[in-house]
């Protein structure tokens, strides 16, 4: 199975003052096309910075990050935000839709910005709400759903632009135990029909969904298995 993304000592550092934290230390990593892996580890252990280094959305102090062979860090700020756009989906602990959009206008947005059609964009954000369970919920805004159906307009928004990878911060950390767990079938499900996952998690048992686990700690990566 060919590898998706090639991470090769990939150091970040943090300077606040006189300070320097070293929040990823040579961090080197081959995920392939259908992995899903859980980040996991203690607070403060680098997981979200792991996540936003390899990503592209943070910059990084040292190493190589090929994503399709590509390298993100060599791009331009706006190239790179175009190919995240393009390759990449997000989800985040804290949902991040926009209050006054209904749930196909949040998840469309995304694929407008990135110049798809209107009708284009509608009918994309309407199959993807459909495929996450949601198409009666599609005129709905995000005070109107519960937790669970708001995230699951995040992971629509993720898929909506077919992702090669989608990036998930602590996607279950703001949901309450069952309803954390319809949300993890539904991304089993989704990697089951090939989609790549890297997920960050504190929680052992979500851990357990992947298939594959990286343990991290002082920046470093304890173990991969």
């Amino acid at each position: 199975m060919r590898d998706i993304l090639v991470a090769h000592t990939v150091r970040k550092v943090y300077r606040t003052g006189a300070e320097t934290v070293e929040a990823l230390k040579d961090v080197s990593i081959s995920i392939a096309h259908g992995d899903f892996i859980a980040v996991m580890g203690p607070s403060g252990s680098g997981k979200t910075t792991f996540l936003n280094c390899l990503s592209g959305l943070d910059e990084i102090d040292a190493g190589d990050v090929l994503v399709e062979g590509q390298d993100v860090h060599k791009m331009s700020d706006a190239k790179r935000s175009r190919y995240r756009a393009r390759k990449m989906g997000f989800i985040f602990q804290s949902f991040n839709l926009i209050p006054v959009f209904t749930s196909v206008e949040n998840v469309e947005l995304p694929l407008l910005l990135a110049g798809a059609s209107p009708s284009e964009a509608r009918g994309r954000a309407e199959e993807t709400l459909e495929r996450v369970g949601l198409g009666e919920r599609k005129n709905h805004r995000p005070n109107e759903l519960s937790g669970g159906e708001q995230q699951r307009v995040t992971i629509a928004r993720a898929l909506a632009g077919k992702p090669a990878i989608v990036w998930a911060d602590e996607p279950t950390g703001n949901l309450d135990t069952e309803t954390a767990w319809s949300v993890m079938d539904l991304l089993k499900d989704l990697n089951e029909d090939g989609l790549t996952i890297v997920l960050v998690t504190h929680d052992p048992a979500i851990g357990e969904v992947a298939g594959r686990m990286v343990k991290m700690r002082d920046g470093a990566i304890e173990s991969s298995s």
